[in-house]
């Protein structure tokens, strides 16, 4: 996707373009595109996934950290139907691993809680959010523990770190190098 059709749409504080350009760059390392188009119902989040893919609104007011967000959607998805899918899965154990997937990726993508948790997000809960996140009260790891993609606080292993560290980015990947 042209990097500039991202740039111009209409992104929303917490956040800004270096922010979307390092979550944009890892998210399409993972193998996950990111592409600019119309949104049906935007106005509720201004993103939406689409065969695969992330979609993002240029005319919906968009937040970089629902990137990771709808990012970790696809990425815990069961790897059949991952290329396939047209929105999230309602699982809510998909959405508490979704959750942690995106927590974790703030790491490597260099955003803060913040960023990812904003308070127009999470249906009332981003505060909350960050502040168990924050503290160690990760929810979902034990979702992504069960794919083999972290390990728990207390279950790390040489081959498989404790979470945010992440052995897979991927539910059925290949491992991280």
């Amino acid at each position: 996707m042209s990097r500039a059709a991202i740039e111009a749409c209409n992104w929303q504080e917490p956040g800004g373009l270096p922010e979307v350009n390092r979550m944009v760059d890892f998210i399409e390392g993972l193998g996950i595109e990111v592409f600019v188009d119309t949104v049906p119902d935007a106005e509720e989040m201004g993103m939406t996934i689409r065969k695969g893919a992330i979609i993002i609104d240029p005319a919906a007011p968009v937040y970089p950290g629902d990137l990771l967000h709808e990012a970790g959607h696809l990425a815990v998805a069961d790897p059949q139907q991952r290329a396939t899918m047209e929105q999230m899965s309602d699982d809510p154990g998909e959405e508490m691993a979704a959750i942690a997937w995106s927590a974790a990726a703030t790491v490597p993508c260099e955003i803060t809680l913040e960023v990812l948790f904003h308070d127009m997000g999470y249906k009332g809960h981003a505060a909350s959010l960050r502040m168990n996140f924050s503290q160690g009260n990760f929810l979902g790891v034990p979702m992504l523990a069960m794919w083999d993609m972290t390990a728990e606080l207390h279950r790390p292993t040489p081959d498989m770190p404790a979470y945010p560290r992440m052995t897979r980015w991927l539910r059925g990947g290949d491992p991280v190098a």
